[in-house]
């Protein structure tokens, strides 16, 4: 593999000649007239590959761990060793399979064609000066002696010198560089090394303007049960195929705690070891035994544990970085927002708060050595073992009690700040970390701690996960009662909110009563004018308008309108939502003369009070067109539709769930109208935003469901119909309970598309089956209960079903 040196070529060294450190032979001396020294090689100065100190080690087999699912760096590897550019850095966290990678290229067909002069393999770790093994290297490869007194820098340009004689490609690996930024500054070439190509492994990120980088991330989740599964055979893992992913998943899919584990296990003592056992005993993770080469009874060709390897970053980082990665140690296990870090720095700092170097500087360095991890702008991760370690050192920090505090002051305004228009994307950046700290804060009995309990509630609701949400209500409420007393407004607020919850879950009679009490203590406690009666008000309002008390709602909305205008002056943004709701009521009821003017002055007021460009003036467009809709003024409802969508996607986020109402409204119109070209893609389209933003197991993502359910029954697509009507009636199921409104017209539906799909026919040709049933059965129709009594019996009657399509195929 090794081709070596060509006879004849020279390396001159100014200076005096010292003895070679690796041979007693001395290479031929003649000097010229300049008084330089020209070391001269003939045939017999050829390094021999015997005994050669700077052979790369060779990989593991993959049956015994290994390099398993890097194909793809392998090849990307052999490429970026192809450039203009002398230096190419495979870089990565420890344990992520730097050193692993490099040495499997090297036995590879394309590295042994490529670099026919030779590869040379020198292991840096722990060095703080390279400098002696790139002069040893030289010194081996040359067959040549160096002289005394020169610095390590002139030392170093000679060897480059001598390097660039080659004519053969040759490629010199230096594993583990430390200090990478130093090193280049010092040592590492900056110009054209001719043939000779420099591979380094390093946890620091290369200054790409002068090397090529191969950034090496963990594992895809499938290599790393392989991998787990070479160390332990394919049989174990069959057997336990869902704990050995919780397992790798658990190791953050790291190669080196994947193979350090696996021998773990391996070992006779741990053979008979679950993979779910070993899960549980894993809860230590960085200082868990599993996790050190000293403690696995296997040979393994690893030298360092998890911890020491992270302990070589960490002792790399200034007390600055470090201070900021305890800081990042004491969140969730979770993407860290950037803006929840600069709160936690503006707490502790106060008014000296600056956050200059914070994130160009001390955020950088942890960035370099890959000990966080860039999700997108502003949103950062770690590696769970990372994680862990960082965790462990914030709990060491000397101001561990101060950044806690901090962390938890912060939370306490973010849950404050909670919007019931809360996305997904939003929701996963604040609930772990809420949730941390108030499992921080358990046993707390304090208004504060109630605050957050609600803020945590409210963004369960915002989600629709309102079973989470229910306790956390539950507790608040009875916090704020022993605290403050059943009379006190934050008592009010606290009844309010659970009250809107049930609402949304359909549990009509425990809504009600909470609604009146909080209804009255607002009105004891802040006078019969307040706005926050007027909220109160309305929200009663709303739930009679859904339950059709249309006689009962009216007055309700109109007090809460009366007090609104008097309170907040009749331009003000609420009063104009105000007027909203009511011509909601009318719309409903079908007064569709009287909602008009409503809308259009809510609509006015919100324009000047807003812009004509503010969400709230999109919602009003949306809900008037809605209204033409009803009404079956289609040219009328179209070009609201649009506007207000192109304010929804011009003001808010690409995939607001606000958008997605408003694609499904459109294509709602456009079904109406026939356009099923046009109608479809709308209908797909705010379905993929809500599931994305608002999660699967929505109540929203049902109604889309549903909706794009409908839409293929008109077509006559009854089996998808049938499936995208069974899974909103799970979602529904699972989220709203059985007797919610809306899980019943669910299930009627599912029932109703699937006995479609048996008789295949269309929707009308069923009702009127249905309504023959029910005559001769002398039954009421139609009936919702009665209908589903009907086709249940006609789905599991063979004979009744044979019968039916018989006489419709007739």
């Amino acid at each position: 593999m090794f081709n070596e040196t060509p006879a004849f070529e020279s390396w001159n060294v100014t200076g005096k000649a010292e003895q070679n450190l690796f041979t007693d032979n001395k290479a031929p001396f003649v000097k010229d007239n300049s008084g330089t020294v020209n070391i001269n090689y003939g045939s017999s100065g050829k390094a021999s590959l015997a005994g050669n100190p700077f052979v790369p080690p060779q990989p593991r087999e993959e049956d015994k761990g290994g390099l398993i699912g890097r194909e793809t760096e392998l090849t990307r590897l052999h490429e970026l060793l192809q450039t203009k550019k002398n230096v190419c850095v495979v870089s990565g966290m420890g344990g992520v399979g730097k050193t692993e990678l490099v040495r499997e290229y090297v036995k590879s067909d394309d590295c042994q064609a490529h670099f026919s002069g030779g590869v040379f393999y020198v292991d840096v770790r722990s060095r703080e000066n390279i400098a002696a093994d790139i002069v040893a290297v030289t010194q081996y490869h040359f067959q040549a002696q160096i002289a005394d007194g020169l610095s390590d820098t002139q030392k170093i340009t000679q060897c480059w010198q001598a390097w660039k004689t080659q004519t053969e490609a040759v490629l010199l690996i230096l594993d583990d560089v430390s200090g990478l930024a130093k090193n280049f500054k010092q040592y590492l070439p900056l110009s054209d090394l001719g043939t000779l190509r420099l591979l380094i492994t390093s946890r620091d990120t290369p200054d790409q303007r002068i090397a090529e980088e191969l950034p090496l991330k963990v594992l895809l989740p499938e290599s790393a049960v392989e991998l787990l599964a070479s160390i332990i055979g394919e049989e174990r893992v069959a057997r336990e195929t869902p704990a050995a992913e919780r397992l790798c998943e658990e190791l953050g899919y790291l190669p080196l705690a994947l193979e350090l584990v696996g021998y773990y296990l391996e070992d006779e003592d741990y053979q008979s070891l679950s993979l779910a056992a070993m899960g549980d005993k894993l809860k230590e993770k960085v200082k868990h035994p599993a996790l050190s080469p000293e403690e696995v009874p296997m040979a393994i060709a690893a030298t360092r544990g998890i911890q020491a390897a992270f302990d070589l970053s960490w002792d790399e980082l200034t007390p600055e970085a470090k201070y900021l990665a305890c800081v990042l140690g004491s969140f969730a296990e979770a993407a860290i927002y950037w803006g929840f870090v600069r709160g936690i720095y503006a707490k502790l700092q106060g008014e000296s708060f600056s956050e200059d170097n914070l994130k160009d500087k001390w955020l950088k360095s942890l960035r370099k050595l890959h000990l966080v991890l860039t999700v997108e702008t502003d949103i950062y991760d770690l590696h769970p073992l990372i994680r862990d370690y960082l965790g462990e050192q914030f709990k060491k920090h000397p101001q561990y009690s101060e950044i806690k505090q901090a962390y938890c002051d912060l939370f306490v305004r973010v849950a404050d700040a909670v919007e019931q228009s809360t996305t997904l994307a939003v929701f996963n950046l604040i609930e772990p970390h809420l949730k941390k700290m108030i499992d921080w804060c358990e046993g707390n009995e304090d208004v504060q701690f109630a605050f957050s309990l609600n803020g945590l509630a409210f963004l369960y609701y915002s989600q629709g996960k309102y079973d989470e949400a229910e306790p956390l209500y539950l507790r608040s409420l009875s916090i704020y009662e022993n605290q403050l007393g059943e009379n006190h407004p934050d008592f009010a607020n606290s009844l309010n909110n659970l009250a809107a919850l049930y609402h949304s879950q359909g549990k009509y009679d425990e809504t009600e009563p909470l609604y009146l009490r909080s209804l009255s203590i607002r009105e004891k406690q802040l006078g019969e004018n307040h706005p926050d009666v007027a909220t109160s008000l309305n929200n009663l309002a709303s739930l009679y308008n859904f339950q059709g008390k249309y006689d009962e709602a009216e007055p309700l909305y109109l007090r809460s309108l009366s007090i609104w205008e008097k309170q907040l002056a009749e331009n003000h943004p609420n009063f104009a939502a105000a007027l909203n709701n009511l011509a909601e009521l009318y719309r409903t009821q079908g007064k569709y003369n009287e909602a008009e003017p409503l809308y259009l002055r809510s609509l006015s007021i919100r324009e000047k009070q807003l812009g004509e460009n503010h969400p709230d003036v999109a919602t009003s467009l949306n809900n008037l067109a809605l209204l033409y809709y009803s009404q079956g003024k289609y040219k009328d409802a179209e070009p609201l539709y649009w506007r207000s969508l192109s304010i929804y996607e011009n003001q808010l986020a690409e995939n607001h769930p606000d958008i997605a109402t408003s694609l499904n409204n459109l294509a709602l119109l456009y079904n109406a109208q026939g356009k099923d070209e046009e109608a479809e893609p709308l209908y797909r389209r705010s379905l993929s935003i809500k599931e994305k933003q608002l999660g699967e197991n929505h109540p929203d993502v049902a109604t889309s469901l549903n909706n794009l359910a409908l839409f293929y029954n008109a077509q006559g697509n009854y089996a998808d119909a049938k499936n995208l009507s069974q899974r909103a009636l799970t979602i529904y199921q699972n989220a709203l309970g059985d007797h919610h409104p809306d899980t019943q017209d669910s299930l009627l539906a599912t029932k109703m598309f699937n006995v479609q799909v048996l008789l295949n026919c269309d929707s009308d040709t069923l009702f009127t089956i249905l309504k023959a049933i029910a005559q001769q059965a002398n039954l009421p129709y139609p009936d919702t209960e009665k209908n589903l009594m009907l086709l249940e019996r006609i789905a599991t009657n063979p004979q009744l079903l044979q019968s039916l399509r018989e006489a419709l195929h007739s």
